[in-house]
């Protein structure tokens, strides 16, 4: 078995969540109850909660861009993450920072894009056309 990472974190609404995470990222939800949501976000499993989300600041520098600190996120292939940029875009989600290129040309050059869920929780998706740039210094 793969390693696989697990967050559970709070949002406000989960209908709204299970619009957002279900209907917008398609993401595949799993158990739930009353008060949380369990969904399969992109082969890692987060927990949805009631309450009141995390405090957010934009302050992690990266290059040039000052971007919303704490974050949660996931890198994908950059097929992958280029399909849910276009599915962002037709969806109307806001970006805190547009799909994009950083590091062009470096080891580790990515795609990445910042966005948040309906409760205010940032979003990061990265992409990458080889993986071994993942950890390239």
């Amino acid at each position: 078995m793969r390693s696989v990472f697990h967050l559970a974190y709070h949002v406000t609404d989960l209908d709204a969540a299970r619009a957002f995470y279900g209907g917008v990222l398609g993401c595949a939800e799993g158990r739930s109850t009353a008060t949380w949501v369990d969904f399969d976000f992109f082969g890692h499993q987060i927990s949805l909660h009631l309450g009141q989300p995390f405090a957010v600041t934009n302050t992690g520098k990266v290059g040039d861009h000052m971007v919303p600190m704490p974050h949660l996120g996931v890198v994908l292939a950059m097929d992958d993450w280029n399909a849910l940029a276009g599915r962002l875009r037709a969806a109307g989600v806001r970006f805190a920072l547009e799909p994009h290129i950083r590091f062009a040309g470096e080891p580790g050059e990515q795609g990445t894009m910042f966005f948040h869920d309906p409760s205010g929780n940032p979003i990061e998706i990265k992409g990458l056309a080889d993986s071994a740039g993942l950890f390239a210094r």
